[in-house]
């Protein structure tokens, strides 16, 4: 399990395990992590954490979050990986990463929708916006799952809207990342009881049949609809 080491002036004050999902950082007192900063915005970050692999995403804050040194408005985290937040900073440990054992952000193939941030419905022209979207796969790696077993059924998903409509995506791997960086991303991790949608980057979540998404994986159904990133796509399970 992962876990942030947090320090102010080189002292360490406690240790956090990432032990699920979402892990906010921020002033405000419903944080996970509550940091006693006037420099620290009420809701400063997140960290999402799927599987062995963890992302940051600031949160629009005042002040920035760094990450050695530098910073950042996403980020996929890696071992040792210094956070500042404020006077504040979080050392990131994965005894997964430190162990040698490969990370998502190594192998795996994901889907990515690339193109230009869609535009609001009062500003965009007929057509415009989504014309250049184009499915592109880059390398990703899905660490091992020793205990177990993936669900029986193999889902995939089609695109329903935009120049891709009817391409088809199987959903073969334990982590498959769906979006527009900068714009929206989401992750569907299959799971021993199923498949789930988790939201990862921007600042509105994907909807999922007409409603949005929270803060939690949402467990997918055969035949639910997608809206992410300007684009409609179906969750399915393919036939045996």
């Amino acid at each position: 399990m992962a876990k942030l080491i947090m320090s102010l002036d080189n002292a360490v004050i406690r240790e956090v395990p990432l032990d699920k999902e979402r892990v906010t950082i921020g002033r405000k007192s419903h944080n996970d992590i509550q940091v006693d900063n006037l420099a620290v915005s009420g809701e400063h970050a997140v960290i999402v954490t799927i599987l062995n692999d963890s992302f940051l995403e600031d949160l629009g804050s005042t002040n920035g979050t760094l990450i050695n040194g530098n910073a950042v408005k996403k980020h996929i985290l890696q071992n040792n990986d210094t956070i500042e937040v404020g006077k504040y900073k979080f050392k990131y440990v994965s005894e997964q990463l430190a162990a040698g054992k490969p990370s998502v952000a190594d192998f795996e193939k994901t889907m990515i929708l690339r193109g230009p941030m869609p535009r609001t419905a009062d500003a965009a022209a007929p057509g415009a916006g989504l014309a250049d979207t184009q499915i592109s796969e880059a390398p990703v790696v899905v660490p091992p799952v020793a205990v177990s077993k993936p669900p029986e059924k193999i889902a995939a998903v089609q695109i329903l809207t935009g120049p891709n409509a009817g391409k088809e995506l199987e959903l073969t791997k334990n982590l498959t990342t769906l979006g527009k960086p900068g714009v929206q991303v989401a992750v569907i991790t299959r799971r021993p009881h199923g498949y789930f949608i988790t939201h990862v980057e921007g600042a509105n979540f994907p909807i999922v049949n007409g409603k949005a998404l929270d803060a939690q994986a949402r467990q997918l159904n055969d035949h639910d609809v997608v809206e992410l990133a300007g684009i409609k796509m179906e969750f399915f399970f393919k036939s045996n």
